[in-house]
């Protein structure tokens, strides 16, 4: 799978059903080999206009499945809405 299929993929947390947004961005280890994916942080008024908004970073050993779709990821929604 390429990261061009899988940014046209929505990541939903299956502890709470939210959708997270789509990837965009991968980080990668020593090794080459791919350790997390990035979605966009959540949007707040404060940040509306920021170019600079961090990604939440969503380790590789938390995702569950890859749908046709869909990513589905298991993230305690405590961690996503303190800052990830």
């Amino acid at each position: 799978m390429s990261f061009s299929d899988l940014r046209r993929k929505d990541v939903i947390n299956i502890c709470d059903g939210r959708k997270l947004g789509k990837p965009i961005d991968l980080i990668f280890n020593d090794r080459a080999c791919v350790e997390a994916i990035v979605v966009p942080a959540p949007c707040s008024m404060a940040g509306l206009f920021s170019r600079d908004r961090p990604g939440t970073v969503i380790p590789w050993n938390r995702i569950r499945r890859f749908g046709d779709d869909v990513i589905l990821v298991e993230i305690d929604p405590s961690i996503l809405e303190n800052g990830g």
